[in-house]
């Protein structure tokens, strides 16, 4: 964005929070650091721990979500993987040719990857960023004028609502036998159809899409509102060619679609016996399920590995960053903090008022700590054992702290990195917008905790 263009967009709606974000946003590395070091004094100031247990617990917590970083790697690879398939992009680059005017644009991003994420987060990532940019393209041909961060936004902006779907973590662990969280629900299990596929939850997915929808739509720029479009450099998604040269047998082999459908086929056989005998949705199935739909879409194990290797580059920093908040999810957990933290909402809790309250808990706690299993794993025994006390369906606490950590990720640059990679853009270019995301969606989220608990 040039000079001249910076200075007109501070004229526009959004300006007071741009310009702010502009100024005072570190990169999402930095962020993380700063936060270790916000919460090592939390720790030492508001509880009786010391330097050295600050340290001991920093350490210790940097391994302690080994496991789960692998699952969560995984859902963003394998997302990734599948946004970037022949079919999917074919879908995209159909997609970016039905919006007529930049209005409809903006809304028609957000509702794709909205569906996206329900389906799974790290698709509703990638697919959204993705079709923002086809959508560029599409208007700059037509010499439709859209203005290209509120794009990446609005694909951004679908996220909030990824912990309501399929690949949610919070009510997967919760519906999983012998789970971390089952000594809470009484040694059972919670099943999707209390949580993910209650009717209300359903209905508050809706409410957040229609809301963040108009919202987007009511802050795009108007009249003479500066636009920032799609550098002229920058063109549509380019579909790799897959085809490596074919010169001996084992490349015969490699360029063969015959491998990747057989275990692709067999993943799909392994799935169904899984559900027959009564098996339930966790995070590693919703994994296999999305695994087994790439080496169906792909030509050959040559597409496969090029895929992989496309996709692990957005995965890398990530990689990077996930111990550095598991170590200050190891500080809050050793010194009491969290716990701190969620304590001082619920003591001030009501059977009506639970579930708003811990809403609010869980976006401040998810702000620290970005990893929706993760926090679980901290805050979800707490949660449900202060609703058991209250009287509290369990639904209410699981959805509850889910919908806390889905809510603040708009305002939390962790899961935006692989979206501002493709996109070429920095964390303050969106955040304004996404700022917007998070009031409007917070609204319909609280409403909906109210109202299913009178």
């Amino acid at each position: 964005m040039s000079q001249t263009q910076q200075a007109r967009q501070k004229r526009g709606v959004m300006r007071p929070i741009n310009r702010f974000l502009e100024r005072w946003i570190p990169s999402a590395l930095t962020f993380a650091i700063v936060l270790t070091l916000i919460v090592a004094v939390l720790a030492m100031t508001l509880t009786q721990t010391s330097p050295v247990d600050v340290v001991k617990g920093w350490g210790d917590g940097l391994s302690g979500l080994l496991a789960f970083m692998t699952q969560m790697c995984l859902i963003l690879l394998l997302g990734y993987m599948l946004a970037n398939t022949r079919p999917v992009q074919k879908l995209l680059r159909w997609l970016a040719r039905v919006p007529s005017n930049a209005g409809f644009a903006y809304v028609f991003v957000f509702v794709i990857a909205a569906i996206a994420s329900l389906i799974t987060w790290g698709l509703g990532l990638i697919v959204g960023t993705l079709l923002a940019r086809e959508i560029a393209v599409e208007a700059r041909k037509r010499g439709m004028k859209v203005h290209f961060p509120l794009l990446v936004a609005s694909g951004y902006s679908g996220f909030v609502v990824w912990h309501m779907g399929y690949s949610g973590s919070g009510p997967l662990t919760a519906a999983t036998p012998d789970s971390f969280l089952a000594p809470s629900l009484g040694g059972e299990v919670l099943p999707i159809t209390q949580t993910t596929f209650s009717t209300w939850n359903l209905l508050a997915a809706l409410g957040v899409i229609i809301v963040v929808g108009a919202l987007m739509y009511f802050i795009r720029p108007k009249g003479n509102d500066p636009i920032y479009e799609l550098p002229e450099h920058v063109g549509s998604e380019e579909t790799d060619e897959y085809d490596d040269e074919v010169v001996t047998p084992a490349d015969r082999i490699d360029a063969s679609r015959i491998l990747t459908l057989v275990v692709g086929l067999g993943l799909v056989a392994y799935l169904i016996v899984h559900f027959v005998q009564g098996g339930t949705l966790t995070l590693d199935i919703v994994n296999w399920s999305f695994l087994a739909l790439i080496l169906l879409l792909v030509r050959n194990p040559f597409e496969l590995i090029h895929l992989t290797k496309k996709a692990a580059s957005n995965v890398g920093e990530i990689l990077l960053q996930f111990p550095l908040y598991a170590g200050i999810l190891g500080i809050m957990a050793s010194s009491g903090l969290i716990q701190l933290f969620s304590d001082a909402f619920v003591s001030i809790a009501t059977p009506m008022t639970f579930g708003v309250l811990a809403l609010l808990s869980a976006g401040i706690v998810n702000f620290f700590v970005p990893s929706g299993g993760g926090q679980f794993a901290v805050q979800g025994p707490i949660m449900l054992d202060a609703a058991n006390q209250l009287g509290v369906d369990p639904s209410i606490a699981v959805m509850a702290v889910a919908y806390g950590d889905q809510w603040t990720n708009m305002i939390q640059p962790f899961w935006a990195l692989p979206v501002l990679a493709i996109a070429g853009l920095k964390m303050r270019d969106i955040l304004g917008y996404t700022f917007v995301t998070m009031l409007g969606s917070g609204v319909v989220m609280a409403a909906v905790l109210l109202f299913v608990s009178l």
